[in-house]
């Protein structure tokens, strides 16, 4: 354990950080695994907005890198597009 002051806050402040940033990739990770799911294309399309939201916030307060978020985005929108390709032939 840290004996001088600012570690010791140092140390409570890393904790509450770790928290929040695992709250927010946890939360990445479940929504996209949402658009997994049998679901109607509409609210695959919702989902989809707000995973992008995400991640473009996670990027901006560095918590995740931007190459990755942007990464994700992509192969997001590329099973979307498959998705909604093979419904549209489908139909």
């Amino acid at each position: 354990m840290p004996e001088h002051k600012s570690c010791v806050k140092r140390l409570r402040q890393e904790k509450k950080r770790t928290a929040g940033n695992h709250y927010v990739k946890n939360t990445i990770k479940t929504l996209a695994k949402k658009m997994q799911s049998n679901m109607p294309i509409e609210e695959k399309e919702k989902i989809l907005s707000e995973v992008y939201s995400k991640l473009d916030k996670a990027a901006k307060r560095n918590i995740i890198h931007k190459r990755t978020a942007s990464r994700r985005k992509a192969r997001l929108a590329a099973y979307f597009n498959k998705i909604k390709l093979e419904t549209s032939t489908a139909k």
